[in-house]
This record gives structure tokens, C-alpha cells and sequence, in this order.
């Protein structure tokens, strides 16, 4: 039995195979604010600059990784999708939020959810 640290990673490192393989630059993993916290993964999807949020678990018995997604940490990420785009400001302009969704399954069940949220500039 995996603790949770571990499916985390277990997971990010899921997502960012699958990610690589539909064409993704990673840019960064695990990339902190002081204030607003983190963003699992940084990358760019042709001329979009993209935030990825990964959620896991072992198996879905208590609903979807997806839906502990919520309005909250939406708004968590965009205030550090706007930093990240202040201390980097050669990043492209359009910017969008997606989700992978990771069940720890053989093989792992992964739902991805492109654009929860975007911006132009």
C-alpha cells in the first residue's frame, strides 16, 4: 500500500508521460509559490502556456480524482498561473488550466479535462 506522497508522485509521473506523448513541453514539475502554493506541472501545448493540476488515487471507491477539483483550487491556481506568467514573462500570453484525473489501476485509468479554465492574455 502506497502512502499519499507516493501516489502523488506515482501519479505526476503518469501524467507526465501521457502528457509528453500527446506533445506537452514540460516546462516545470512541482513549482511553488510562497503564497499560493503549487502548481504539479508547467508545460506548453503548441502556443499555449499550460497549468496542470494531477489528482490521484488508489482506486476510485470514493468518487473520481477529478472531482476534488473545485472552484477553490481553480482560483488557487490562476493566482499562480499569473505569478509564474509575472517571473516569466517571455511565456506565451494564452494560458489554460487542465486536469488529469489518475486511477491507480493496471493499467492506470486516466481522464484528462483540457481548458477548466483559459485566458488570452
Amino acid at each position: 500500500m502506497l502512502n499519499k506522497a507516493e501516489v502523488g508522485r506515482l501519479g505526476e509521473e503518469i501524467a507526465e508521460n501521457y502528457l509528453k506523448k500527446e506533445g506537452f513541453k514540460i516546462l516545470e514539475r512541482n513549482w511553488k509559490t510562497l503564497r499560493w502554493g503549487e502548481v504539479d506541472i508547467v508545460a506548453r501545448d503548441k502556443n499555449d502556456l499550460v497549468f496542470i493540476e494531477v489528482k490521484t488515487r488508489q482506486d476510485d471507491f470514493f468518487g473520481k480524482p477529478f472531482e476534488a477539483v473545485n472552484y477553490y483550487k481553480i482560483r488557487t491556481l490562476v493566482r499562480c498561473a499569473h505569478h509564474y506568467k509575472l517571473l516569466f514573462p517571455q511565456t506565451p500570453k494564452p494560458m489554460r488550466i487542465d486536469v488529469v484525473s489518475i486511477v491507480l489501476k493496471v493499467p492506470p485509468e486516466i481522464e484528462y479535462f483540457r481548458s477548466v479554465y483559459a485566458e488570452d492574455s
